[in-house]
């Protein structure tokens, strides 16, 4: 049997401040879609992140601090790659566009855009977002001319001579691609959203800074007073990874890929790369998730509200398994999430220390008393498991990968509820048999629970694994 190829990726976070809740929530999903296909589906999974290092925000940031940018970005990457151990991840693949490979590939990708005509240069005058990296008309900003998702930031006039791409050339060419992949965008609002955008008049972007006003960036090829707009570099890294151009074999083998990315990025993912592949000839992208917001008592997160919630707070308070349940449960997929520590506190107490975790305390407990070794009911447990979790592959197609953590928990509320009606602890004598049946279900239930959330609790259920074949174990989640 030859093995499925899925390649997923998340976005590229800048690494201006450190991680922040919304992209642990975004790689998080990722990684349950990379384990839900390599460990349920049994595909071969290439999963992809890194970090953002050019731009004026990351050049601005290192001018303040009085050192070099690259030095910024040495020191800043680290954050972003400790989350591989603190939120247990499984990306096998981490890109920074620094990187001297990444270069060479965002380089090799400009060269064939321009030789298709793609590419030209014009004078311009626009308003500038620093905090999004684009270009604002006036119709996308707020009443009092900010933009909405950075209303404390000023606009910056842009007044240069830029090199431009052919967006415009791309409108029916999208149209038509979005026609035949029904499903492109995931949730449909999202997909209705950036249709609805592309019907516009498609402006041309500009895609290049000049270097005397923003230095920190890719050399454009032939123009040594031109750096690359972090966007027509950035986008790049999903085939970097892959070590396009250099690498066809590798590059045929997984590509086109998954993309999961917050609902700020949703133009940039879903139709600027999607016209830039267009222009180098190239597949489009497979798929693009798109999450909501992640907030706070119904405001964004900002350090003058004191309402920011960080991954490493989290992991300290929750544990990490802990954290990725929370932010996987508490969410609905495309909708923003609004996390308080109350409410996140009440959750991990009700699903996991009084629910998950005293479940499998409760029965483990119990299930010493059968008169059975445990061999054998490990036997009785492989010989009547069906658990058949491929059924919930439309679930993982849309990205709805909580529907899976819901079904789970409605087992373990079975299970308590069985409990409390046959109540073991008094049959175990009076009824032995029947007892010792009760209780070799009640250990194939856990077993099946088990399967369903190991892909999001992935530590946890390890433990669970060996308290079932041991019926011994300590508490999984503690109270808080």
């Amino acid at each position: 049997m030859i093995m499925k190829n899925y390649y997923i990726t998340t976005t590229l976070p800048y690494i201006n401040s450190n991680p922040h809740i919304g992209f642990a929530s975004e790689i998080i999903r990722a990684d349950v879609l990379a384990r839900f296909h390599r460990d349920i589906l049994g595909e071969k999974v290439f999963f992809n992140t890194g970090t953002d290092e050019h731009g004026q925000k990351i050049y601005d940031q290192a001018k303040e601090q009085k050192i070099s940018t690259q030095e910024f970005c040495d020191l800043q990457v680290q954050a972003f790659k400790k989350l591989k151990e603190s939120l247990n991840l499984s990306f096998n693949s981490f890109v920074r566009t620094t990187n001297e490979k990444h270069i060479k590939s965002a380089q090799e990708f400009w060269k064939i855009c321009e030789k298709k005509g793609d590419i030209y240069k014009a004078k311009y005058k626009t308003k500038y977002c620093v905090g999004c990296e684009l270009e604002k008309t006036d119709s996308e900003l707020n009443d009092e001319g900010r933009c909405p998702l950075h209303p404390n930031k000023d606009l910056q006039i842009v007044e240069e001579e830029n090199y431009f791409f052919k967006f415009s050339n791309y409108q029916q060419a999208l149209l038509d691609f979005y026609k035949d992949n029904s499903d492109f965008v995931q949730p449909n609002k999202r997909f209705n959203e950036i249709k609805k955008f592309v019907e516009q008049d498609l402006k041309d972007f500009s895609i290049s800074r000049l270097k005397t006003k923003m230095p920190w960036g890719v050399p454009v090829p032939g123009d040594e007073n031109q750096v690359m707009y972090v966007w027509f570099d950035a986008l790049v890294n999903y085939i970097s990874a892959l070590e396009w151009p250099d690498n066809q074999v590798k590059f045929d083998k997984w590509w086109p890929g998954v993309q999961v990315a917050g609902k700020d990025n949703l133009r940039q993912q879903s139709a600027m790369w999607q016209a830039m592949l267009m222009s180098a000839g190239l597949l489009n992208s497979q798929k693009i998730y798109i999450n909501g917001f992640v907030i706070s008592n119904g405001q964004k997160m900002s350090k003058s509200l004191g309402n920011v919630i960080a991954p490493a707070e989290m992991v300290d308070r929750f544990g990490t398994d802990g954290t990725r349940y929370l932010l996987m449960a508490l969410s609905n997929f495309g909708e923003d999430v609004d996390l308080t520590w109350e409410r996140m506190i009440e959750r991990y107490n009700n699903d996991l220390a009084n629910g998950l975790g005293n479940v499998f305390s409760r029965v483990i407990k119990l299930s010493q008393k059968i008169e059975l070794s445990d061999k054998e009911i490990v036997e009785y447990i492989d010989k009547n498991f069906d658990l058949k979790l491929e059924k919930y592959q439309a679930d993982f197609e849309q990205g709805r990968v909580e529907k899976l953590l819901q079904e789970a928990q409605k087992k373990v509320s079975e299970v308590d509820k069985r409990i409390e009606e046959i109540k073991p602890w008094e049959i175990s004598k009076s009824e032995p048999e029947k007892f010792q049946i009760e209780m070799l279900n009640f250990l194939l239930k856990l077993k099946e629970i088990k399967e369903m959330v190991k892909i999001f609790i992935p530590e946890t259920a390890d433990k669970m694994e060996v308290m079932i074949e041991t019926r011994d174990g300590e508490g999984l989640f503690p109270r808080i």
